[in-house]
């Protein structure tokens, strides 16, 4: 007997040999079982994804001994048949090769005629998006009242090109991509079938490289035992078909998170030399960022379908950034990917955007200047932000042969100075040092939650934070307290105010707001923000002292520079601040501004600015 490939050798033969597409085998068992069989079935995916196999399986199903039935012999006659092509009641049909009005047409012919053998005459058409508009008008009307005995089973990979009139007429199934855990299993089940050491990471890089293809995993894991003999390794998945090694994605996205600019230049000089693809040493770098990102949000379900030594790198590089640095960093990333396509010189490419995406590691983001302000406010000493100069590389990298030279320190920017640690104030600016805090008493042990209200808690954890941080407080104003369970205090936010949930969940705002919930409550427990459809977003009134008296020139019965005076606007003598402009007379020059109070000089708020931005008042 000739040889056999592992894609064909390996076929699913019944529904419970098809693997990661549970939707698709679970709803054609229950109509089976119920009867409650389509005339027309549409299956649609990718390639590799189980399309033919789960046709022919469903065509067992509806023609084997005794049925249709679900639990059929696949050894029996007439679905070895089936699986073999040979069965003159399934009629495989390549939409490519047959693709005229004229082969339609005589499909119309030999539809009237009734199975040999089987309850059903079922015909496959693969690759039915390649029929003509001819073709798709002419099977129409029989696609709609086919006879009793006839079923059509049609397969594409692109949808899109088929007509609507045709889709309508067939009950569709999308075949997802197969994760890649689930192809590695199989692969290893494979290897241990045939004999064959196949390494865990080495079915762990052919399943990744098959991009969700069951087939094509096979296919690589056949032309890998051809190569290699008995046992795979990593290294033989990577030289063969030119994949990067997760550990090499991992250390150059490491680098750019640590601020090392050779080390990540090395890496990227390290895949050139070995003759590898940079376009797809980039995507997969964009890919290990999107990974970081999920990770970053979601670790529970990012890390799911993860090797455990896998996910625990991902894990721990996810720490070291922040979610607006991975967004930036993949939308950086990306434009660069399109650009790389049709550049001739890659690398030069690759290496500008490793540059630039370290810098876009070191710069300041808002939600960095927002924590300083908080801090200053606070009273806190605020640490200087990471910058070029402030984070050495890992390890020093000095030419053996000859001692390193001097480095040359270029004199710091303006922004560098603001957002570095301030030069010592004068004496007469030093603040008086507080009074240590007397030693607090042993906390007693925690409450239990049931005794707790949480609805007390929260909003003693809004009034505190009006007074500590009147920024986050502008946002916890808009939420409402829902409810308290063991590890959570749930608030809800209306659908109107999602920019107020993002604003809560974030780490410089959500931290102090679980400390505050931790101290009010007794116990650590985390806060949830929910959007809410039956919450109105919360209208926040405005403070008396916001209240301020009119223009002169809006007097009561002065006329002001447009000719009008207060009763023609009827409106009171107060009005919200900031909501009328006092407008100069055109009689009167204007007088010059008052000179601010001594007191305004001397406010601790105003120093603090004027001390972290280096700015001063004229």
């Amino acid at each position: 007997m000739s040889y056999q490939v592992f894609a064909r050798k390996y076929r699913p033969r019944t529904f419970a040999d098809v693997l990661g597409q549970d939707h698709v085998v679970q709803t054609l068992r229950n109509a089976i079982e119920q009867q409650r069989l389509a005339h027309a079935y549409l299956f649609v995916g990718p390639r590799g994804t189980g399309k033919t196999s789960t046709a022919r399986i469903l065509a067992k199903a509806l023609n084997c001994t005794g049925g249709p039935k679900i639990d059929f012999d696949p050894d029996e006659d007439v679905c070895v048949e089936i699986a073999e092509g040979r069965s003159l009641d399934v009629l495989e049909i390549d939409g490519a090769s047959n693709n005229g009005v004229e082969q339609v047409r005589d499909l119309r012919e030999t539809v009237k005629y009734a199975p040999t053998r089987g309850h059903f005459k079922i015909y496959y058409i693969d690759e039915v998006h390649m029929l003509s508009n001819a073709a798709f008008n002419a099977l129409l009307k029989t696609l709609e009242e086919p006879p009793a005995h006839v079923k059509f089973i049609f397969a594409t990979t692109e949808p899109t090109k088929i007509l609507p009139t045709i889709i309508s007429r067939c009950q569709r199934f999308d075949l997802r991509r197969i994760p890649t855990k689930i192809i590695s299993d199989h692969l290893l089940h494979i290897a241990d079938i045939e004999g064959i050491q196949l390494d865990a990471m080495a079915a762990h890089a052919i399943a990744k490289g098959s991009e969700g293809g069951m087939r094509d995993a096979q296919s690589m894991l056949d032309q890998l035992v051809a190569f290699c003999g008995e046992h795979i390794r990593e290294a033989d998945v990577l030289d063969i078909f030119g994949f990067t090694a997760h550990e090499t994605v991992s250390k150059l996205a490491g680098s750019i998170l640590q601020r090392d600019t050779v080390a990540a230049l090395e890496a990227v000089y390290a895949q050139s030399e070995s003759g590898k693809d940079l376009t797809k040493f980039l995507q997969d770098l964009i890919g290990h960022l999107r990974t970081l990102l999920v990770c970053t949000v979601d670790p529970a379900n990012a890390t799911a379908d993860l090797a455990p030594e896998i996910a625990e790198s991902y894990l721990a590089q996810s720490r070291q950034t922040t979610v607006e640095k991975l967004l930036a960093l993949i939308d950086y990333l990306a434009v660069v990917d399109g650009r790389m396509k049709w550049a001739p010189n890659k690398r030069l490419h690759f290496e500008i955007a490793v540059i630039k995406a370290v810098q876009e590691i070191e710069s300041t983001s808002l939600s960095d200047v927002l924590d300083i302000l908080n801090g200053a406010l606070e009273g806190q000493s605020v640490a200087p932000l990471p910058t070029a100069r402030s984070v050495p590389p890992s390890e020093p990298r000095a030419p053996a042969s000859r001692p390193a030279p001097a480095p040359v320190v270029a004199p710091p920017s303006r922004s560098a100075r603001a957002l570095s640690a301030p030069p010592a104030p004068n004496a007469e600016d030093v603040p008086p040092t507080p009074k240590p805090a007397p030693a607090a008493d042993p906390e007693p042990s925690p409450p239990s939650l049931s005794s707790i209200d949480g609805a007390a808690v929260w909003t003693s954890v809004v009034e505190q934070l009006q007074h500590d941080k009147p920024i986050a407080a502008a946002y916890a104003l808009k939420a409402q307290y829902v409810s308290l369970t063991d590890r959570h205090l749930v608030i809800g936010v209306p659908k109107e105010e999602d920019h107020a949930r993002n604003a809560l969940l974030r780490d410089n705002v959500r931290t102090p707001i679980e400390q505050l919930i931790a101290r009010a409550a007794g116990r650590p427990v985390e806060l949830k923000v929910e959007l809410r459809s039956d919450f109105t977003p919360v209208e926040l009134p405005i403070e008396d002292d916001e209240m301020l008296p009119a223009d002169d020139s809006f007097a009561a019965g002065e006329e002001s520079a447009m000719g009008r005076t207060a009763e023609d606007y009827g409106e009171p003598d107060f009005a919200p601040a900031r909501s009328r402009p006092s407008i100069p007379s055109p009689v009167e020059p204007p007088t010059e501004p008052a000179a601010p109070a001594e007191d305004f000089y001397n406010d601790p708020l105003i120093k603090d600015a004027l001390r972290i931005f280096e700015a001063e008042i004229k």
